[in-house]
Protein backbone atom coordinates (compact mmCIF):
# COMPACT_ATOMS: atom_id res chain seq x y z
CA UNK A 1 0.00 0.00 0.00
CA UNK A 2 1.34 3.54 -0.64
CA UNK A 3 1.93 5.89 1.99
CA UNK A 4 1.10 9.59 1.27
CA UNK A 5 3.59 12.71 3.22
CA UNK A 6 3.59 15.86 3.93
CA UNK A 7 6.70 17.60 5.01
CA UNK A 8 5.96 19.94 7.57
CA UNK A 9 9.10 21.73 6.80
CA UNK A 10 7.94 22.78 3.32
CA UNK A 11 3.99 23.04 4.00
CA UNK A 12 2.87 26.49 3.94
CA UNK A 13 -0.61 25.61 5.30
CA UNK A 14 -2.33 26.91 1.95
CA UNK A 15 -5.06 24.23 2.14
CA UNK A 16 -4.92 23.02 -1.82
CA UNK A 17 -4.96 19.48 -0.15
CA UNK A 18 -7.27 19.47 1.92
CA UNK A 19 -9.55 21.74 -0.45
CA UNK A 20 -9.28 19.41 -3.22
CA UNK A 21 -8.86 15.98 -1.32
CA UNK A 22 -10.74 16.42 2.06
CA UNK A 23 -11.05 12.77 2.54
CA UNK A 24 -7.00 12.50 2.76
CA UNK A 25 -5.75 15.45 4.54
CA UNK A 26 -7.36 17.97 7.64
CA UNK A 27 -5.20 20.77 8.89
CA UNK A 28 -3.37 20.06 11.89
CA UNK A 29 -3.03 22.33 15.18
CA UNK A 30 0.09 23.77 13.53
CA UNK A 31 -1.76 25.03 11.03
CA UNK A 32 -0.08 22.58 8.41
CA UNK A 33 -1.61 19.52 6.73
CA UNK A 34 -2.17 16.37 8.17
CA UNK A 35 -2.37 13.18 6.09
CA UNK A 36 -6.13 11.18 7.40
CA UNK A 37 -5.74 8.50 5.01
CA UNK A 38 -3.28 6.97 2.32
CA UNK A 39 -6.42 5.58 0.43
CA UNK A 40 -6.26 7.57 -2.62
CA UNK A 41 -7.24 4.59 -4.93
CA UNK A 42 -10.71 4.53 -3.24
CA UNK A 43 -11.88 7.42 -4.58
CA UNK A 44 -10.00 6.94 -7.37
CA UNK A 45 -7.45 9.98 -7.20
CA UNK A 46 -4.37 9.74 -9.25
CA UNK A 47 -1.26 9.78 -6.96
CA UNK A 48 -0.14 12.27 -9.71
CA UNK A 49 -3.02 14.86 -9.24
CA UNK A 50 -2.27 14.38 -5.25
CA UNK A 51 1.45 15.17 -5.18
CA UNK A 52 0.80 18.24 -8.41
CA UNK A 53 -2.35 20.19 -5.88
CA UNK A 54 0.63 21.66 -3.88
CA UNK A 55 2.14 24.58 -4.64
CA UNK A 56 5.32 23.72 -3.04
CA UNK A 57 6.10 20.24 -3.26
CA UNK A 58 4.92 19.06 0.43
CA UNK A 59 3.59 15.96 -0.76
CA UNK A 60 4.96 12.86 -1.72
CA UNK A 61 3.59 9.35 -2.11
CA UNK A 62 5.88 6.15 -1.97
CA UNK A 63 4.69 2.85 -2.88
Amino acid sequence: MSTITVDKQKCIGCGSCMAMYPELFKLGPDGKSEVISDDYAAHNYSKEDIVSVCPVNAISIKD
